[in-house]
């Protein structure tokens, strides 16, 4: 015969209690269900809902069991982000489907305005995926210091620890290069907001600025703290330099940050100069997309007057004819995934150049 219904707050051996079973039995029924009968089980979860029992507490669980069921996936924006960022999607899907594969959650960690470090130590993870944060991100120091297993996504090799990478260098070397070979010369790039709130954000910048190309002076500092902006930009150079174009006449845009469309922002910059470049590179799809916004509005033509290249392969490029540079997103996820749980050796993923509409050759 069922207990009276208890006045404290409800606890599992509260929940035994009052069905005349045994503690394990109660435990049993979240933790092991299959070593009791549907029926029983289905008895001790109604008697545990009805006394407002929610279950044993995750924490608690999770040192019993020598783990906590889930990975951290710390990114550096906005927690709307990774629902926003079509190639974020992507990658995460990939992230997902790595984590079901295993069994496991995931905790999303994004960038806060204080406390991230503190959220970060205090994540209730059997390990972490950082992807594409800068590499002087006081979480990173965190993660290190946790002791537990991560894999860094889009990060330098020279930071300690498992990497993901895909080839953002020889990526946008073809890209650059592909306009070169159409006979481009005069070519400007669209780059992301800088992640310094100075006065080069959101104006044009000249190529040849020691800052925009320190990261490859021993020593210095560069201006994009991010490694895979390095890359771009070295793969670009690398096209650029071998057909002879001086670098100082290229111009360069960026948007303030919190721009609405940075990549219209940024082309439109480009394309209200006196002396019109007949072909942006931009560093990512989505500033590509705004960049023919951009071009649309001017009535400038898309490839006769202009071209415009891209670099990610996300859903929208096919639909636009954009013509970019492909990354394995999905591919990339469930490596990271599978490098923080097995192991292994640091993974370089290959990228391809798909030509479509919006290159063509210079124009007359």
């Amino acid at each position: 015969m069922p207990t009276a219904l208890p006045s404290a707050s409800p606890t599992l051996a509260a929940v035994a209690a009052h069905l005349g079973v045994s503690r394990t039995t109660v435990s049993n029924a979240y933790n092991r269900p299959d070593q009791l009968s549907p029926a029983l089980r289905e008895r001790v979860l109604d008697a545990a809902r009805e006394l407002g029992y929610a279950g044993p507490d995750p924490m608690a669980r999770s040192l019993r069991r020598g783990r906590a069921g889930s990975f951290g996936f710390v990114f550096d924006h906005p927690l709307r982000y990774v629902f926003d960022d079509p190639a974020a999607v992507l990658f995460l899907a990939g992230v997902a489907a790595g984590c079901e594969e295993q069994g496991t959650g995931l905790a999303l960690l994004p960038q806060m305005p204080e406390g991230a470090a503190e959220v970060v130590r205090s994540a209730l993870v059997d390990g972490y995926i950082m992807f594409c944060t800068p590499e002087d991100d006081e979480r990173l120091g965190a993660v290190i210091a946790r002791g537990l297993p991560y894999a860094l996504v889009d990060y330098s090799p020279s930071v300690p620890g498992p990497h993901v990478n895909v080839d953002d260098r020889g990526g946008a070397q073809a890209v650059a290069q592909h306009l070169i070979d159409l006979g481009h010369r005069r070519v400007a790039l669209a780059l992301p907001p800088s992640d310094r709130d100075d006065e080069a954000a959101g104006r044009l910048i000249p190529l040849s600025t020691e800052d925009l190309w320190a990261p490859d002076l021993p020593g210095a500092q560069p201006r994009w703290r991010w490694f895979i902006c390095h890359e771009r930009l070295v793969g670009w150079r690398t096209a650029l330099e071998r057909a002879a174009v001086d670098l100082a006449t290229i111009p360069v845009a960026t948007a303030p940050r919190g721009a609405g469309d940075p990549g219209h922002a940024a082309a439109a910059q480009l394309l209200d100069r006196a002396e019109r470049p007949t072909a942006i590179v931009c560093q990512s799809d989505a500033l590509a997309l705004g960049a023919l916004r951009a071009a649309r509005e001017r009535g400038i033509r898309v490839p006769q007057d202009l071209s415009v290249v891209g670099f990610d392969d996300i859903g929208e490029a096919a639909t636009t004819g954009l013509t970019t540079i492909r990354q394995p997103h999905g591919g990339k996820g469930e490596a990271a995934v599978s490098l923080l749980t097995g192991g292994g050796n640091d993974v370089v993923l290959p990228t391809q150049l798909v030509v479509r509409s919006t290159s063509g050759p210079v124009p007359s």
